[in-house]
């Protein structure tokens, strides 16, 4: 019977298939020459690892082929419908595909500015930014920042509103380059130490520019505010959301003033931007027995975060990973792609790129 291999008709010869047919071997036995089997087993193998790394060599270039033209449609996409793609791989490739910097400067948000529905959101962003993920900017993000900025505070200049919140901005970015560029020699900062002294001087500047602004009553001379009943007046209040604004407008008029200082217009705004826990640990009392709303919600707001409103926000779609603002459509291949879409805080934007 004879055995794989091996020719039965002539005992202690071997047949191996090689790329020129069959060829015959002979062992020891039979005074052949063993080093013509080991030499071909050697090239039999040399042959397999080559057809092995060929093997992976086209798989590897053909993801890189297919990554390549991913990433080129996503970024065609990002130009044409203002939307950017947020990568969830490893840590490694999603640090180096998208960081806040990058992200910061594809959302142009140099014109969401001129959108009042997205002025709030976009100066929350630059003050969270300022306060601890400067740093973690490129040297371009940076420059791109400073830039925005010089654009809100030309837009307020012009318009004279939001000027509390800007001032307190610049405020919170020129504490925050104080500390960092007292460790320049750690190497916080991209760039020359003389060219952040340049920017914090134009901080300085600005500064005193809104310092400076005088807002003139318009020439206009019909309805106003105080004209109005009193229910209305008290109605518009309720729409404030910051304290602030109620004791600025309180100072108008000897009448908003009173409305000013209504109770139930101050235990509503405790109750918006605070939970009943916190409002419990914070009670305070007036002389007459009675809860000091006014007082308990300049308490809270030292103690605990205020509720974030804004009219337009960025959306992330949890199906596709895309990151675009609301009402910006992409193409997404979701069955329901409303019920994928998520509301992003200022915070939770930056969220998104810590690793």
């Amino acid at each position: 019977m004879p055995f794989l291999g091996q020719d039965w008709r002539s005992p202690g010869q071997s047949w191996v298939k090689t790329a020129d047919g069959w060829t015959r071997f002979l062992d020891e036995k039979s005074g052949g020459f063993v080093g013509d089997i080991s030499s071909f087993c050697k090239k039999d193998d040399h042959n397999k690892e080559n057809l092995f790394n060929s093997l992976n060599y086209d798989v590897a270039a053909k993801k890189r082929k297919k990554d390549l033209l991913n990433n080129k449609a996503k970024i065609q996409y990002f130009h044409q419908e203002k939307w950017i793609y947020v990568h969830k791989g490893s840590t490694k490739e999603r640090h180096g595909y998208c960081t806040l910097g990058e992200a910061f400067n594809r959302l142009d948000f140099s014109s969401a500015i001129l959108d009042s529905r997205r002025f709030n959101y976009v100066v929350r962003l630059l003050e969270l930014i300022a306060k601890s993920q400067l740093t973690s900017l490129s040297g371009i993000a940076q420059k791109n920042y400073m830039n925005i900025l010089e654009k809100v505070v030309q837009k307020v200049l012009e318009d004279q509103q939001n000027i509390r919140l800007i001032r307190e901005l610049l405020q919170t970015l020129y504490t925050s380059l104080c500390t960092l560029v007292q460790r320049v020699g750690k190497s916080v900062l991209v760039g020359n130490i003389n060219m952040w002294v340049h920017r914090m001087e134009s901080i300085l500047h600005w500064q005193q520019q809104l310092n400076n602004i005088q807002i003139t009553r318009p020439a206009f001379k019909g309805t106003t505010l105080t004209d109005l009943p009193l229910c209305l007046q008290l109605n518009i209040m309720q729409r404030l959301s910051d304290g602030r604004d109620l004791v600025s407008l309180g100072q108008v008029a000897p009448d908003l003033q009173v409305l000013s200082e209504d109770r139930l217009l101050w235990k509503k705004l405790c109750q918006y931007h605070f939970t009943d826990r916190q409002i419990r640990k914070r009670l305070i009392l007036s002389d007459k027995g009675q809860l000091d709303w006014k007082k308990m919600y300049f308490k809270l707001i030292r103690c605990y975060p205020r509720k974030e409103q804004y009219g337009d926000t960025l959306q992330l779609c949890r199906h596709c990973h895309i990151l675009s603002w609301k009402g910006t459509d992409h193409p997404c291949t979701a069955n329901n792609p409303e019920t994928c879409s998520t509301s992003l805080s200022p915070q939770d934007f930056i969220n998104l790129f810590r690793f």
